[in-house]
C-alpha cells in the first residue's frame, strides 16, 4: 500500500503546486527566448532574441542578434498580449534609446544588447494573471516601420516579429509523468497477484479501473496529438500523458532510431542539431495561416528558414525525438514491453516452483498449471492497451514514408495487432454464443472455463456477460479516432479533427449511458464519467480551431478550464483507484467489498474447481468416445471443431441440451 501512495503524494504536491497560485516563489517574471516572423517577405530578421522582463525594477533586458536589409530611420509598434488581451502598445523610437546600427537602420546583421525602461503606467496594465497562471498564452509583437519626412511618423511596415513569452512555470512536470505511469502501472500489477490468490471478484474490478484510467491518459495525449493549434497550457498537460503512447525520449533509443533508418535508406531529420542558428515555431493561432499551407512532413521550413512543427511534430519536438524517429521509438517501446512481460512471466513461473520444491508456499497453484494460457492472455491485453498507440503510430507512418523499411513494419505491426484482436472478439462471440446455445447463458462458458477466461478474458472481463459483445464498438472506437488522428494532420487548423473527435465522442458518451455495458454500477459510473470528460475536450478542440471566432481572451479561460478540469478528475480518479486497490491487500474478503453482478459470474468460476474428480474422469472417457480432444491446452483451442460437435448433438432437428452439473471445465458435456 505504502509503494501506491508514495506517487500519489508526489502528484498530488504537484497538481497542488500548479493549481494553486504561488505565495513566494521567487522574483516574478516575464522572459522569451525565441522569436518568429509573423509578416510574409520580412526585410528584418532575428536568430537571436532575449527579453527578461522584471517588474520589481521595470526594465526589460533585450539581447538581439539581426540581420536586416533596411536603410534608414525606422520606429518600433510594440504590442504586448495574453490571452488575446493587448495590455501594452507602446512606439520606440531606437533613436532615443541611442541604439548604434538601429538609427539610422544599417544592412546587415548586428548584435545588440539594451534595458527598456518600463513606466509604472505600463507596468500596471500588465494583469497578475501572467505572472501566476504556467504556460502563459502570451505574445509581444513587433512591427518595424520605416519614418516619413516629417520626423518620427510610422509609415510603412517592413517587418513583422513576434515572440511568446513565458514566466518560467509550466505544468509540463517529470513528476507527474512517474506519478501517473507508476500508479497505472502497479494497479495493473495489483489485479493480477490479487486474482492469482483467489479474489477473482476483487481483481476484475481492480483490473477493470486501471485499464480506464489506462484509455483515459491515452485520450489526453490523443489531444495533444492532434493538429488543432494548442494553447500552451494544453500543449504542455497533454506532454504528461504522451508515455502512454510510447512517445519517451531515451538517447539510446534515438541512436538506434537514427541508424536503423540511415542503414534502410531513409533520411533522418536533424533538427535539434540545428537549434543553434534556427529556430523552431510552434503552431499556434497567430500561425493557422502559415501552418494551413503547409502539406507534408516534419522538419518544414517556412520563408524566414526556420522550421515549423505542429500535431503529431509538435509532441515530437517537445518530446525532443525528431520527427524521423517518432514510429521506431514507440514502436521499440511496444517490443520492449512485450519482451519484459514475457521475462517477468516466466521468471515468475520459476520463483513459484522454486518455492513449492522447498516447501516454501504453495500459493497460485492455478497460474503454475496454465501459465502458459494465462501468459497469452496478458500478451493479448498488452495488445489491446497498445492498440491506440500503434495504429496511430502506424497509420501516421504511411504518410511520412520515413524509409521503406519502416513502412513494412508499419503495415505489419498493424495489421498483426487488428487481426489479432479481431480474431480474438470473433472467437469470443462464437463462444459466447455457444454458451448462450447449450446453457441459456453467456457467463456459464465465459467464467467457467479456465482457459477462456484466462486467455480470452481481457476482452470482456470488464463488461457484463450480456454485453460480451461490446469489444467490437471498443475496437472501432479506438481505430475510428486513431485514423482521424493520423490521417487529418494536414486539416485546416485541425477543424476536421475536432469535428470528428466530438462526433466520436458524443457516440461513445451516449452509447455508455444508454447501454451501461459494464459489470456493475460503480464501474459504470466510472467510464461514464470518462467518457463527459472526453466530450468536454472535444468540445474545447472545436473552441481552440478558432472557427467559431471566439475571442482569443475566450480561447484561454477554455484552456485554462480544460487543464484544470482534467488535472482534478485525473487526480480524483487515481485516488479512487489507490483507494479500492489498498482495500483489496488490507481486506480478509476483500471480494465481499462487491456487490454481487447480475450475471453470477462470481458462481461460476468458483463452481469449477469443486468438481469431483470422478466427474472430471467420466467427462475425459466422454470426450474420448466422441474423438474429442480432451485436457487443459486443448480447451476451445479450435472452436470450429467445438462448433462441429455442437452441430453433431441437433439430431433430427432436436437440440440435445447438456445439464449444467454434468458440464465440465472444458465446455464438454456426457451426452
Amino acid at each position: 500500500m505504502g509503494i501506491l501512495l508514495r506517487p500519489l503524494r508526489l502528484l498530488l504536491l504537484v497538481l497542488l503546486g500548479v493549481v494553486a497560485p504561488p505565495v513566494a516563489m521567487g522574483e516574478r517574471l516575464l522572459m522569451s527566448k525565441s522569436l518568429n516572423a509573423c509578416q510574409q517577405e520580412s526585410s528584418f530578421t532575428a536568430s537571436l532574441f532575449n527579453v527578461i522582463y522584471t517588474p520589481s525594477n521595470g526594465t526589460a533586458t533585450v539581447q538581439m542578434s539581426v540581420t536586416s536589409s533596411i536603410e534608414g530611420k525606422v520606429i518600433f509598434d510594440v504590442a504586448i498580449s495574453a490571452y488575446g488581451y493587448q495590455f501594452l502598445r507602446r512606439t520606440l523610437d531606437p533613436c532615443d534609446m541611442n541604439l548604434g546600427g538601429l538609427c539610422p537602420m544599417v544592412a546587415g546583421k548586428n548584435t545588440f544588447t539594451f534595458n527598456w525602461n518600463i513606466d509604472k503606467s505600463a507596468a500596471e496594465q500588465v494583469p497578475s494573471i501572467a505572472y501566476n497562471i504556467p504556460d502563459l498564452d502570451a505574445a509581444v509583437r513587433i512591427y518595424v516601420n520605416r519614418t516619413t519626412a516629417n520626423a518620427g511618423t510610422p509609415g510603412e511596415s517592413v517587418a513583422c516579429l513576434e515572440a511568446a513569452i513565458s514566466n518560467g512555470k509550466t505544468v509540463n512536470l517529470l513528476g507527474v509523468k512517474w506519478a501517473t505511469a507508476i500508479i497505472a502501472g502497479l494497479a495493473l500489477l495489483s489485479s493480477a497477484i490479487v486474482n492469482g490468490l483467489g479474489h477473482f471478484n476483487a481483481a476484475a474490478h481492480v483490473a477493470a479501473n486501471s485499464l480506464s484510467l489506462f484509455s483515459y491518459f491515452q485520450a489526453q495525449a490523443m489531444i495533444g496529438l492532434t493538429s488543432v493549434h494548442l494553447p500552451p497550457i494544453v500543449q504542455a498537460w497533454t506532454l504528461n500523458f504522451q508515455w502512454s503512447m510510447g512517445i519517451i525520449h531515451m538517447t539510446v533509443i534515438r541512436n538506434i532510431c537514427t541508424w536503423y533508418q540511415r542503414a534502410t535508406g531513409g533520411t533522418p531529420s536533424d533538427v535539434f542539431n540545428a537549434l543553434s542558428t534556427v529556430s523552431v515555431q510552434v503552431a499556434k493561432r497567430s500561425l493557422d495561416g502559415m501552418a494551413d499551407r503547409l502539406v507534408k512532413r516534419g522538419d518544414i521550413k517556412v520563408g524566414t528558414g526556420a522550421y515549423i512543427v505542429y500535431g503529431i511534430q509538435r509532441v515530437a519536438f517537445q518530446s525532443k525525438i525528431e520527427s524521423t524517429n517518432l514510429f521506431m521509438t514507440g514502436l521499440i517501446f511496444f517490443y520492449i514491453l512485450i519482451i519484459a512481460t514475457i521475462i517477468a512471466v516466466s521468471a515468475f513461473k520459476g520463483i513459484c516452483e522454486l518455492c513449492v520444491r522447498y516447501k516454501w508456499t504453495n500459493k497460485f497453484l492455478e497460474f503454475r498449471n496454465g501459465w502458459k494460457t494465462i501468459l497469452k492472455g496478458i500478451l493479448f491485453r498488452l495488445a489491446l492497451i497498445a492498440y491506440p498507440q500503434m495504429s496511430i503510430l502506424c497509420l501516421w507512418e504511411f504518410t511520412q514514408v520515413d524509409s521503406a523499411a519502416e513502412v513494412v513494419l508499419a503495415v505489419f505491426v498493424f495489421l498483426s495487432l487488428s487481426l489479432v484482436l479481431l480474431w480474438g472478439a470473433s472467437r469470443l462471440i462464437c463462444i459466447a454464443r455457444r454458451s448462450v446455445s447449450l446453457h441459456k447463458n453467456p457467463a456459464y462458458i465465459l467464467f467457467a472455463d479456465p482457459k477462456v477466461l484466462n486467455k480470452w478474458g481481457f476482452l470482456y472481463i470488464q463488461f457484463r456477460a450480456s454485453a460480451y459483445y461490446f469489444i467490437f464498438p471498443t475496437l472501432g472506437y479506438v481505430l475510428t479516432k486513431s485514423m482521424l488522428i493520423a490521417f487529418g494532420q494536414h486539416s485546416s487548423r485541425g477543424i476536421a479533427q475536432a469535428v470528428g473527435l466530438i462526433l466520436i465522442e458524443a457516440a461513445a458518451l451516449i452509447s455508455a449511458s444508454v447501454m451501461r455495458p459494464w459489470m456493475d454500477k460503480s464501474t459504470n459510473s466510472f467510464n461514464i464519467a470518462i467518457c463527459s470528460v472526453n466530450f468536454l475536450n472535444a468540445i474545447c478542440l472545436l473552441i481552440f480551431t478558432n472557427v467559431l471566432g471566439a475571442p482569443g481572451l475566450t480561447v484561454g479561460i477554455f484552456s485554462i478550464v480544460l487543464f484544470i478540469l482534467n488535472a482534478t478528475f485525473s487526480l480524483i480518479l487515481l485516488i479512487m483507484l489507490i483507494v479500492s486497490t489498498a482495500i483489496t491487500f488490507t481486506r480478509k474478503d476483500p471480494d465481499a467489498r462487491y456487490q454481487i453482478m447480475a450475471d453470477d459470474r462470481a458462481s461460476f468460476v468458483k463452481s469449477m474447481p469443486q468438481l469431483t474428480t470422478t466427474t472430471i474422469e467420466l467427462d475425459a472417457l466422454a470426450a474420448t468416445a466422441r474423438g474429442d480432444k480432451y485436457g487443459v491446452d486443448s480447451r476451445f483451442d479450435d472452436e470450429a471443431e467445438a462448433l462441429h460437435r455442437d452441430s453433431r448433438r441437433r439430431i433430427g432437428g432436436r437440440n440435445v441440451s447438456t445439464s449444467p452439473s454434468l458440464y465440465n471445465r472444458s465446455g464438454s458435456s456426457l451426452a
